[in-house]
Formats: C-alpha cells, structure tokens, sequence
C-alpha cells in the first residue's frame, strides 16, 4: 500500500495510531502548494491520496493516479477536493465526519462567552490599572449571561448538536434552523426548537454559524441577512469564513448594526492584517472576537481524525467500502 499524502509529516507523526497498517504503508509527503508534476513524479503508483483539510486536489492529479482507490480529507471539510472527477474516476472521496465537533462546540461557546463578557477589554483593562472603573462601568452598563440568551443555530449537524447539548447546560434557549428539520425526537433530546431562518435571525440574541460551504451557502451572511439580525445581537462563526460577505459585516459592525461577532474563522486564509474584517475602525474592532481557527485542532480532534482515516486505509487495503464516503462513489 502507497500513500500520497498532502499535509505536515511531523502531524502524522504525532497522531495516526500505532497500527500495522501505518507502519506497512510507503508514505510520501508532500507541501500543501505541491504541483501535480511532482506528486505524479513520486507518488504516480499511491493507492490512496491522504489530504490537510484545506489542500487542493485537483481534478488533474486524480486523472493522473491510475491505481488511486481513496481520497481521505484529514478532517471534516472537503471542498478542496474535486469530487465530480474523483467520483468519474470510480474513486471515493472520504472525510473525518465528526471528529472534533465538541471541540469546535466549545470554541463557539468560548467566543459567545467572551463577547458577553467582554474578555479583552477587561484583561486589557485589568493590566492598565483601570480594574475598579471598569467593574463599575460594568455595573452600570450590565452583563448579559449566556444562560438570558436565546441562541440561533444555522445548520444542525454534528457541531451544532454538539453546541447545543453544550449550550442547554448553561441554561440557554437554543433554537435552529436546517434545511431538512429534524425530528421531534432529535428535536427534544437535543432540547432545541426548529425555527424558519427568518424568525431565527429576528428573535435571536446569538446567531451561531453551523453550515457547509456550498455554492447556496457562500456569501450567504451577507447585507440581507445582517439586516434580519435583532438589533444588538452577536454572530458567531466557526465554520467557514467564506460563509460572510466580509464588506457587509464590516459594514454591519461598523455602524453598529449588530453588537458583535466572534470569528474562529475569516476568509480567505491565511488572514492578513488588512482584511476588511481585522482592519476595522477601533469602535467596532473592539466588538470583535477573534481566535485563529483553532476550534477543531485539538489534540483529540486530530487523534479521532487519525484513527478515523486509517480505518478507511485498512478497509480498502481488505477491499472493503470506505466509510463516510461523501461523493457518492461506490
């Protein structure tokens, strides 16, 4: 067994589980900006392409790998990956469904938290010297707590439900918008209720981003979208920055449209200091909280991602079907 792996080997290293077939596979490692000459070059006769989540697997290299019986995203997403061409070619494409959906639950939580509670400005606040005046501000101007809060999902899928179990322990209202509702009794054990996005977007006090980017779903946060928010509301996202209009929530932020916005994720990456949603006037960056996307690289995520992967390795190398397969090959 040959792979083509397009990732960091020292991840490799650290998280994919001490079994044979690991062990057993000719691995060969390639940057993330890799051309398709090279990989050809040295990996022409691969069995499997083991791909970062953000890689690019074009249509041209899985033409150009014959004896290819897998494609595997090392994580969730797999947007990078021609799957139409993969799927002609007879070759499933893979990913790691649900491996760290707690872990980007609780950075969701972390961000609604900490625009509540404004975390920056009191840390900040606390190392000028300014600890009593701000308290009282603070006083004066009120906290709200996670648990007053009526928090709107957008999606329902593994990282959503995650949230929401997260989320009803901290005594909020949580409700959720899916294209497809789910039943009264995922409805109830998840204890969420199904609004139309329209409403969700009006009665919220959080809007949490829990969607895959999709051609339907790109951009969609966008001027219309913002407008339907209830005034001094937070968005929260920790999906995929391509999911915003970036102009339109700058504008939004700027004007004071929304109270707020945690982003564990702004396209495109890497984030540069002049996107128009890290280069904002000093009022409305303020009102913003922002994490690297580091929501689903815990070291667990990556461990369940790993041993998620190599299951499917070993599968094909049996000549079994794949598991999670995502372009409906085989």
């Amino acid at each position: 067994m040959k792979a083509a792996i397009i990732g960091d080997p020292k991840r490799s290293a650290k998280y994919a589980p001490d079994w044979s077939i690991v062990k057993e596979t000719d691995k060969v490692f390639f940057d993330l900006d890799a051309p398709v000459e090279e990989i050809v070059e040295k990996a022409g006769d691969a069995d499997v392409l083991l791909a970062d989540a953000i890689a690019k697997v074009p249509g041209e290299l899985i033409k150009r790998l014959p004896g290819l019986k897998l494609i595997h995203s090392e994580g969730v997403a797999y947007n990078g990956i021609d799957t139409e061409t993969a799927k002609n070619c007879g070759v499933p494409v893979c990913n790691c469904k649900g491996m760290n959906a707690g872990a980007v639950a609780e950075q969701a939580i972390l961000l609604m938290l900490g625009l509540l509670r404004d975390v920056v400005g009191g840390n900040e606040a606390e190392k000028a010297g300014r600890q009593l005046a701000v308290k009282q501000a603070m006083m004066v101007s009120g906290i709200t707590d996670l648990a007053d809060c009526k928090v709107g999902l957008v999606g329902f899928g593994d990282i959503a439900v995650a949230t929401a179990d997260r989320l009803h322990a901290f005594g909020s209202q949580v409700f959720y918008w899916n294209h497809r509702r789910r039943t009264p009794e995922v409805e109830s054990s998840h204890h969420v209720k199904f609004l139309p996005l329209d409403e969700l977007l009006a009665e919220c006090d959080i809007i949490s981003l829990h969607v895959a980017v999709t051609p339907e779903t790109t951009g969609m946060v966008n001027g219309d979208f913002l407008a339907k928010m209830k005034p001094g509301s937070y968005l929260i996202n920790t999906a995929r920055g391509d999911l915003v209009d970036n102009a339109a929530l700058r504008a939004a932020l700027e004007s004071g449209q929304i109270a707020g916005a945690g982003l564990d994720t702004v396209a495109p990456e890497p984030t540069t200091a002049d996107n128009p949603l890290v280069d904002l006037v000093p009022a409305a960056g303020v009102r913003v909280l922002y994490s690297p996307h580091v929501g689903g690289i815990t070291t667990g995520s990556f461990k369940r991602g790993y041993r998620m992967m190599w299951e499917n390795v070993q599968r094909v190398a049996e000549g079994k079907r794949p598991e999670r397969v995502v372009n409906g090959c085989l």
